[in-house]
């Protein structure tokens, strides 16, 4: 299968942008890269590279699955502390001045016009490159459900998390049920809805307002980063999410060729 990567901007990639499969994939929080300009955001240097700055294993995941599902992947190169692109910009989580325990010194009294900056500088151009992917798509009759790529810290705030897969969804929880209703495929991962996050978290952005707001079925998958730490561990999530993945996609009419393809249903 052909691939290409595209840095439609310095702040976002687009991988297999003319992908013709049933899905597209998005990974918000694919790096700890901080441009140069916002001077690692004083943070300690043993921060800048932690959970807390990105989704550890979470873009190799998302690029692995665009390459089986024949899906196009738009991601952000970075950091989600500058600027997490699956918040509103009026949301203060959007540019965080603490994160979990984390102090961002860069972040503290950010004025309106920083603030506005941030949001030309990442979030617009990220928005911008999945609306022009789903627009490409739907001018070419291209059905769509929407899939998110996110990882988790397995300790938060000093709790020790048992889910290792979350099936997260808003109002729409179309895909979410489909894929749950497949994971006795996966019995040796603890597999949960709405975990270790929820809409009431404020992490369903993305999945509204790209994906409900452009009546497309659409689901968020949350993968312990633990279960991500190398090149194995990612290309064995891929092949059991896609145990979750395929057969809920056929509950919508599509079905796959051996490479991934789409094939009328």
């Amino acid at each position: 299968m052909s691939s290409e990567i595209e840095q439609s901007s310095r702040s976002v990639e687009i991988h297999n942008r003319h992908a013709n499969g049933p899905v597209v994939i998005l990974c918000e929080h694919a790096s700890h890269h901080i441009p140069e300009q916002y001077h690692d955001l004083g943070l300690d240097p043993a921060h800048r590279c932690s959970h807390a700055a990105w989704d550890p294993g979470a873009r190799a995941v998302a690029v692995k699955l665009s390459e089986r599902l024949h899906a196009p992947m738009v991601a952000s190169r970075v950091s989600r502390l500058v600027y997490d692109c699956n918040r509103p910009p009026e949301a203060a989580s959007a540019m965080p001045e603490r994160a979990e325990i984390i102090d961002v010194p860069g972040n503290h009294k950010l004025t309106a016009s920083q603030r506005t900056a941030r949001v030309e500088a990442v979030y617009r151009p990220f928005c911008e490159a999945v609306t022009s992917v789903l627009a490409q798509r739907d001018a070419h009759d291209i059905p769509t459900v929407l899939i998110t790529i996110h990882s988790f810290t397995p300790n938060f705030h000093g709790q020790v998390r048992a889910v290792e897969v979350g099936i997260l969804h808003d109002a729409d929880r179309r895909m979410a049920d489909a894929m749950l209703a497949q994971s006795h495929r996966l019995p040796h991962l603890r597999i949960q809805r709405n975990a270790p996050y929820g809409p009431e978290d404020g992490v369903t952005h993305s999945l509204k307002l790209h994906g409900i707001g452009n009546g497309l079925a659409n689901v968020m998958i949350e993968i312990r980063n633990d279960l991500l730490v190398t090149p194995e561990d990612q290309e064995t999530m891929v092949k059991e999410l896609m145990q979750l993945i395929h057969p809920a996609l056929a509950t919508f009419g599509f079905e796959f060729t051996s490479e991934g393809g789409k094939q009328d249903a």
